[in-house]
């Protein structure tokens, strides 16, 4: 589901719509990696046992790509730049990028 805002910003419910793979990859080309953008606080990473594998990169894009809580989130796409996560670095470079 998504919503359009007065502001411009488009809100994604990926619950409802995980993020497609070309969005993804784009986001691994800003932000790094896929571990990166990786939640390694999300449950099913450590019930699923997850944790305790030494996974490549390409894995965690899978993981991502078939279960949306193992996204980082919010996920922040302005511009051509790409924000994972709530981390307060990030929110103050998220700030720091709308004030431009």
């Amino acid at each position: 589901m998504s919503e359009t805002g007065t502001d411009g910003f488009e809100v994604i419910d990926v619950k409802e719509k995980i993020i497609s793979e070309s969005d993804l990859d784009f986001a691994k080309s800003q932000i790094g990696s896929y571990e990166d953008m990786f939640n390694k606080r999300a449950i099913k990473y450590r019930q699923d046992g997850w944790k305790e594998k030494d996974l490549s990169d390409d894995q965690f894009k899978e993981l991502i790509l078939t279960e949306y809580t193992f996204l980082k989130r919010p996920i922040y796409f302005i511009d051509e730049e790409v924000y994972a996560g709530n981390a307060k670095k990030t929110v103050e470079a998220i700030k720091s990028k709308l004030s431009e």
